[in-house]
């Protein structure tokens, strides 16, 4: 009963988190700065990049990842998917390209960047590196003591 419980949960924090970050800088401030969180913008290629799939289910898919994250951060997503089937929409291609020109110019996958709740960059990381879920918290908890 309690593993079923445990698999409904993350079900549930997957479907509300995980597949509803907020894919807007302005909001992603806004809701930041009233929650007393930081940002978390994620670059990615989701359809075709190896370590950015990884990344996403091996930390950011995690139960782990998501109950601190609610409590801690507002998750952006910039997305770049190849297939057309994938393919955003015109106005979510630019906000994600202008992100892209303003925070990874080096095009990077995956990237992540965490902010304080102006946007200003506080750190960044390159790639996946092959962390647990408990790395990345741990690399993101000195920046919540600030």
């Amino acid at each position: 009963m309690k593993k079923l419980l445990s698999i409904l949960m993350l079900g549930l924090f997957s479907f509300i988190f995980a597949g509803n970050p907020i894919k807007d800088l302005a909001k992603a401030k806004e809701t930041a700065k009233a929650e007393h969180k930081l940002i978390l913008l994620k670059f990615s290629g989701s359809d075709w990049c190896v370590p950015c799939i990884r990344l996403q289910k091996q930390i950011m898919d995690t139960e782990q990842f998501m109950i601190f994250s609610e409590k801690n951060l507002v998750l952006m997503d910039a997305d770049f998917p190849r297939l057309k089937k994938n393919k955003l929409p015109k106005e979510e291609q630019e906000k994600n390209e202008a992100l892209a020109e303003k925070f990874n110019k080096d095009g990077i996958f995956p990237k992540l960047i965490l902010m304080d709740s102006s946007g200003k960059v506080l750190t960044h990381w390159d790639g996946f590196n092959n962390w647990s879920p408990q790395t990345l918290i741990d690399n993101i908890k000195p920046y919540l003591e600030k």
